[in-house]
């Protein structure tokens, strides 16, 4: 997918220029989705008690929220390259409010999964995200834009953790409901809100800096659907694209993991909690889980900022090497985490964890817009599902009854520490290294917002 007149700087306070646009709408719908999708993980404590759920299950629960997500971020991106991030996300949104409210009126354990099952296709937002300002942005900021709309949308998963149970509490003791209304309400509302800004979505941005691309291919300023036909068959013969679907799977996936898990993690393995009351142990356990999920506010872009920065340096082969330090970093991290035995050394390990997660998730997608431009949307959906493909595959340690969680993890970091040798095998052909090399990070005013059409192409 190429384009012309892309933006070449970020400028948080701008709000009229299409690329800026969709650069916050595309933050915040995805921030919506993706509070939406784990907005019912720091209330599973209740929702076990309620439909006393076994650890089978809600193993179960955990595998299905990010199970339908593979298959729903292959066939997004595929959408993207015929339709467009606009209609996609729109109807994304719009149609994943219905289970995202649904869930409230499950009652048993099947029409639980069933739902969390339907939540799951939320998670495609991403992939939009990413293509959307992909083909806004120039290469000198494609790797910031990318990581820094992906990180404040992550950063809804942070927010859930701490927002749900306050909320929660919030209804039972001002509205008096019993907590089996109060967590269905809390679903209730999100899954509006998602409705809303669906709509929003559609009014307020377009596809690319020149407009949408059913105007642009009746002008002929665009190729026609049948100009990418097949273009999923060409990622998928790059083996490039396996490897960061591998690594992806070893950054986001283990991110998707931990917000499943976070809450119940710390409740069920920390004695502070254990024996404290258990709305309070909610609260706190929410509360820490959220520093997690929050770092996104910096720590993904911080990631792609450090690939743009490399590749002013090293041209691609920067952003490869950046990428592999950081995930190698992160399976140290994870390693060390699941050795934590006290909350004095669990946050601070979590911490540093969320650092090299976050991160990583950053420098992937910073070096994904440049593997194949022509098959943008089925490099960016195969790559993104490689992160819920992990996440899936984790989810079935965590419902062992014979692997004990901290095991778990510990396992989950010696994986991560393999796959970020296989990043070394990342190349690029010459004259693709050199054309990377050739536009230098501005800042300030030394950048134009928006170049002239024909200019930059991307």
């Amino acid at each position: 997918m190429t384009t012309s007149a892309k933006a070449t700087s970020i400028r948080l306070w701008d709000f009229k220029t299409p690329p800026m646009r969709a650069f916050h709408m595309s933050w915040f719908a995805f921030f919506l989705c993706f509070f939406a999708w784990f907005g019912i993980a720091p209330l599973m404590p209740v929702v076990r008690d309620e439909m006393h759920l076994s650890k089978d299950q809600v193993g179960w629960c955990i595998i299905g929220s990010v199970a339908i997500t593979v298959l729903a971020r292959l066939y997004v991106g595929w959408l993207c390259d015929r339709i467009g991030p606009r209609l996609a996300y729109s109807g994304l949104l719009v149609l994943a409010s219905i289970p995202v409210m649904g869930i409230g009126l499950a009652h048993d354990f099947t029409t639980f999964l069933m739902f969390r099952i339907a939540i799951g296709a939320i998670g495609a937002s991403f992939v939009i995200t990413q293509y959307h300002t992909s083909i806004m942005f120039a290469k000198n900021c494609v790797g910031t834009a990318n990581a820094t709309t992906a990180g404040w949308g992550n950063l809804g998963g942070g927010v859930t953790q701490m927002v749900m149970p306050t909320l929660f509490a919030l209804l039972m003791v001002a509205f008096g409901l019993s907590t089996a209304s109060s967590w269905r309400f809390c679903m209730l509302l999100a899954g509006v809100v998602c409705a809303i800004t669906g709509i929003a979505y559609f009014f307020l941005t377009q596809d690319t800096p020149e407009g949408n691309f059913a105007e642009l291919r009746a002008t002929g300023k665009m190729s026609q659907k049948s100009a990418v036909k097949g273009t999923f068959q060409e990622a998928c013969r790059d083996y490039r694209v396996w490897i960061l679907f591998l690594v992806y799977g070893a950054c986001f996936g283990m991110e998707l993991t931990l917000d499943n898990i976070a809450a119940l993690y710390f409740i069920d393995y920390f004695e502070e909690l254990k024996t404290a009351d258990p709305v309070y142990a909610l609260g706190i356990a929410g509360f820490v889980a959220g520093l997690f999920g929050s770092m996104n506010l910096f720590a993904r872009a911080l990631g792609g900022i450090a690939s743009d920065r490399c590749a002013a340096k090293w041209a691609l082969s920067g952003r490869v090497r950046c990428l592999f330090i950081v995930v190698l970093l992160e399976g140290m991290a994870l390693m060390l985490f699941s050795q934590a035995r006290t909350l004095q050394f669990a946050i601070p390990a979590m911490l540093l964890l969320g650092l090299f997660v976050k991160m990583s998730n950053g420098a992937t997608y910073a070096v994904v817009p440049f593997i194949n431009k022509r098959a943008l949307g089925s490099v960016s959906g195969i790559v993104g599902a490689g992160g819920n493909a992990a996440a899936v595959a984790a989810g079935f340690l965590f419902k062992s009854s014979v692997v004990s969680w901290p095991t778990a993890l510990f396992i989950l970091g010696v994986i991560v520490t393999l796959v970020s040798v296989s990043i070394l095998a990342i190349r690029f052909a010459p004259q693709i290294e050199s054309e990377e090399a050739t536009l230098p990070i501005l800042t300030g005013d030394e950048a134009a917002p928006v170049l002239p059409a024909g200019v930059q192409a991307v």
